[in-house]
């Protein structure tokens, strides 16, 4: 799946995301919660780059948690950047945001952020020279030491529990109100458009972008989460 087909499929989603993933809430919440303490030695005024904001489900909590830090939500669908800022005027933190609707290199290239976040965005880079090249993209955005949280699909698929851990994976997707249509659609889009790596792979992708060593410090099922500071 391109870009272009990937940016209308989100687009398509964003009026009823949330409540399809209504379900799944106790894996965002407990990566938010961990999330608080990754961030904790951030600036009283931090300002965070939310990479595939998405409806600002990131942004909603980290907003309620740490009052005076600004966010920046860019999302490559423009009706995920219409839910997102609609969620921060309903939920009264709008003031303290900006919205782009674009892609990481429409961003100016200088270290403007405190704080990144990425969540379930780099799997769909197939490339793993793309994956690093984008992480690398977010760590020029930084400033020096500044800290990335992200969270993406991974498993060894060339393990013998991968078989199993998938079945496991996708029963807990279908709990979350998925048709046996559209797992049978996730099966088949986990094969074809989603880069499923070790986790190792995955942080050693990141590590090689710009970034300390990373430390996994999440784990729900197949979503694993880790944090790094930029070298």
């Amino acid at each position: 799946m391109d870009q272009q087909q990937l940016d209308a499929l989100f687009d398509q989603q964003a009026a009823g995301y949330d409540t399809q993933w209504a379900r799944m809430a106790p894996i965002r919440e407990s990566l938010h919660f961990l999330l608080e303490t990754v961030f904790a030695d951030l600036p009283e005024e931090a300002r965070l780059l939310c990479v595939g904001a998405g409806t600002g489900a990131e942004i909603a909590h980290l907003a309620r948690r740490f009052p005076r830090w600004r966010f920046l939500a860019l999302d490559p669908s423009a009706q995920m950047i219409a839910a997102c800022r609609a969620r921060a005027e309903r939920e009264g933190y709008a003031d303290r945001c900006e919205f782009h609707a674009g892609l990481l290199d429409s961003l100016p290239d200088a270290a403007a952020f405190d704080g990144a976040t990425c969540f379930l965005v780099s799997q769909f880079l197939l490339d793993p020279a793309a994956r690093t090249a984008f992480f690398a993209g977010i760590a020029r955005r930084l400033h020096p030491g500044g800290t990335l949280a992200w969270a993406d699909l991974a498993w060894d698929t060339a393990a013998p529990d991968y078989p199993a851990m998938l079945r496991l994976w996708l029963r807990t997707m279908s709990g979350a109100g998925l048709d046996a249509e559209a797992i049978e659609r996730m099966r088949a889009a986990y094969a074809r458009d989603v880069a499923i790596l070790p986790p190792e792979r995955v942080a050693a992708l990141v590590a090689g972008a710009g970034f300390d060593a990373p430390l996994r410090f999440h784990q729900a099922g197949m979503i694993h989460g880790w944090c790094a500071r930029r070298t």
